[in-house]
């Protein structure tokens, strides 16, 4: 059974997605606020945070960073209409998806779902188990990434992303492909969400191999794999 933490500061809300999380057959903790995500975060190693942004004693994007440091955890973050700014900074920062308030709980399980199925390692059944493209291999049933020997620390939803670009080596892929193919269906309108996974990807590479530019914009189309 997976284990669900639940952050948030709203009784109603944590009423109800405690209550239809544990209807779909997960286990959930709660915390009210920051200090308590972290404090849980440590003590129960929870398969998956569903982490408001807007908390008392520690907010969500503080939150994230210090369980980020700490673990691969996926992170699903609860924002306001208008915390666009907030959103793109934690999906930068690592989160794997966002849900925007009001919303429906329907969606939001099934984004829980989707969530941890990524994270799951398995070989996908239509794809060689192993890729390489030049120095960077992919093992699909392992869910590990490396360039020449050295393995890069990748969350589940980096590793996706990387997985659907080396798999279409030979492609520019747009961002509405890349959102498909990671998400797997499309639910965003914020495109956004392919650009700052790509940061992050961009980022780890650079920091194993700094002299190879390995993810290239390609303008007004989308992103490809340099070979």
């Amino acid at each position: 059974m997976s284990k669900i933490l639940i952050v948030d500061d709203e009784p109603p809300i944590i009423d109800v997605l405690s209550y239809n999380l544990k209807q779909a057959g997960y286990e959930v903790i709660i915390a009210c606020d920051g200090e308590q995500a972290v404090a849980a975060a440590r003590r129960d190693k929870p398969d998956l945070i569903v982490l408001d942004l807007m908390l008392p004693k520690l907010d969500g994007l503080e939150v994230h960073r210090i369980v980020r440091r700490e673990s691969e955890v996926p992170v699903i973050m609860l924002t306001a209409r208008d915390a666009e700014i907030d959103r793109v900074v934690g999906l930068e920062l690592g989160a794997d998806d966002y849900v925007v308030k009001p919303f429906s709980v329907r969606e939001l399980i099934a984004r829980v779902k989707n969530v941890l199925r990524r994270s799951i390692p398995r070989p996908i059944t239509d794809s060689p188990d192993r890729l390489e493209v030049g120095e960077l291999s992919i093992d699909v049933t392992r869910h590990e990434a490396r360039i020449g020997t050295a393995l890069l620390e990748l969350t589940a939803l980096e590793f996706t992303m990387l997985h659907a670009l080396v798999r279409h080596a030979d492609q520019v892929l747009s961002r509405e492909q890349l959102l498909e193919q990671v998400w797997g269906y499309d639910y965003h309108d914020d495109l956004r969400v392919v650009d700052a996974v790509i940061k992050r990807l961009r980022s780890k590479l650079r920091q194993t191999a700094p002299d190879m530019e390995w993810i290239v914009t390609v303008r007004s189309v989308g992103y490809k794999l340099s070979q």
